[in-house]
């Protein structure tokens, strides 16, 4: 399979990898990009927790939750620029529609779309925006999240770059959980997890990762033997895999995460805190979190440039 810099750049970007590396690893594997990736990790040059791709559009993420918190949405639209991302028009068409999704709660795009707003649907109305300000936007993404019984609190960072919604179920009075629900919004605004517990992680994902590990230690070990140090047995690298992979699930865990706001203790420990302090128990049933642009890309004038002078 052949490659190009574009191939090089989304392997650049996805595992934050020299150049150079990206373009051997790509050659290794035929140009195939995700056993590139595979072959970085266990090279240990690319890291397990970057991002799938570099974060690179405008636009603004809104918030609307339910005056009696049992509900939430979150709603992204993107613009091409950070200057049509400040304008007034856009911001307040934003917000607009994160208020219709939470009314009407559209099954899909195509239903939003179709939505009766000011006097048009959302589709008319937005393209006579794009026409006005003279920039292309889109309505990307939105989510509908609903508990009974609990509640739904969220946080919105940097003027609407990030947004997390995090869905609490309990018996406790809203009141009662709202400190601990706008914590755990900001921290997964902060720290990014994917899962909310080691149970909601694919098994496929762990088996994966830790074949990844095992592999980087292997390699590691027979660096280590040519350079005439002595070997690591068997059960250290077992161990040394184990290690490594309970960092990862403590990394990409709400619950196992430091908590943010005091690193002494896990999101785990402080959510049991406050169940025996209320004498309630409290569930984190469901968590979402957007940042503007997020696996989308930017063009960058210079990079085939760059790319063209390395593979000279």
């Amino acid at each position: 399979m052949s490659f190009g810099t574009k191939e090089i750049k989304e392997l650049r970007e996805r595992t934050g990898a020299g150049m150079l590396d990206c373009k051997k690893a790509l050659e290794e594997n035929n140009g195939d990009l995700e056993t590139a990736i595979e072959y970085l990790r266990k090279k240990g040059i690319a890291s397990s927790a970057k991002k799938a791709s570099r974060i690179a559009a405008e636009g603004l993420v809104s918030m609307v939750l339910s005056e009696d918190n049992t509900a939430g949405v979150l709603v992204e639209v993107n613009a091409e620029t950070d200057f049509v991302a400040k304008n007034k028009d856009f911001s307040d068409f934003v917000e607009k529609i994160a208020v219709l999704v939470h009314k009407h709660k559209p099954s899909d795009m195509e239903a939003l779309n179709n939505l009766p707003f000011e006097g048009k649907t959302v589709d008319e109305s937005l393209k006579e925006l794009i026409a006005r300000i003279g920039e292309n936007m889109n309505i990307r993404r939105f989510n509908h999240v609903e508990v009974d019984p609990g509640s739904v609190f969220g946080y919105v960072h940097g003027n609407g770059r990030i947004g997390a919604l995090v869905a609490l179920k309990t018996n406790a009075a809203a009141a009662d959980v709202a400190e601990l629900g706008k914590d755990l919004a900001m921290q997964i605004a902060s720290m990014s997890p994917k899962y909310i517990s080691r149970e909601d992680v694919d098994p496929d994902y762990l088996e994966s990762e830790k074949r990844i590990l095992l592999d980087q230690a292997l390699n590691e070990n027979n660096e280590a033997k040519a350079a005439g140090q002595k070997a690591k047995p068997e059960n250290i690298i077992e161990k040394m895999v184990e290690g490594r992979l309970n960092k990862e699930l403590r990394d990409v865990c709400l619950l196992e995460q430091a908590f943010i706001k005091d690193g002494d203790i896990t999101v785990a420990t402080l959510v049991k805190n406050i169940e025996k302090n209320l004498g309630e128990k409290i569930d984190v049933q469901n968590m979402i979190r957007y940042e503007v642009g997020e696996g989308l890309e930017k063009r960058e004038e210079n990079f085939a440039e760059e790319v063209a002078k390395q593979m000279a």
